[in-house]
């Protein structure tokens, strides 16, 4: 069913590598689809309390995001998270 939503919907194959997100109406029930070289992989998470700090869909329907704000949402927290500290790379101690 969420195959045929990224490919009818959205347009995109669900074959590549993107990992497809998708949330209810109440917030408190995400579904991760992804293509891992011979099946789907298929994530289900409900809370029991509190709802995902879903954020909202650009014109086209669909957003990107990267590996760690996917933890932040899964962790309950804004995309737009001010308080997180920033990735350092190229530095030396």
């Amino acid at each position: 069913m969420a195959s045929l939503i990224v490919a009818d919907v959205l347009e995109m194959d669900p074959l590549n590598r993107a990992w497809f997100i998708f949330c209810n109406l109440g917030r408190d029930k995400i579904k991760i689809l992804f293509w891992d070289t011979n099946g789907f992989w298929l994530y289900y998470r409900r809370l029991e309390k509190g709802r995902f700090k879903w954020p909202r869909p650009t014109a086209s329907g669909h957003i990107h995001i990267s590996t760690r704000q996917l933890n932040w949402l899964l962790s309950g927290l804004k995309l737009e998270n001010p308080q997180a500290h920033q990735p350092l790379y190229g530095r030396e101690v």
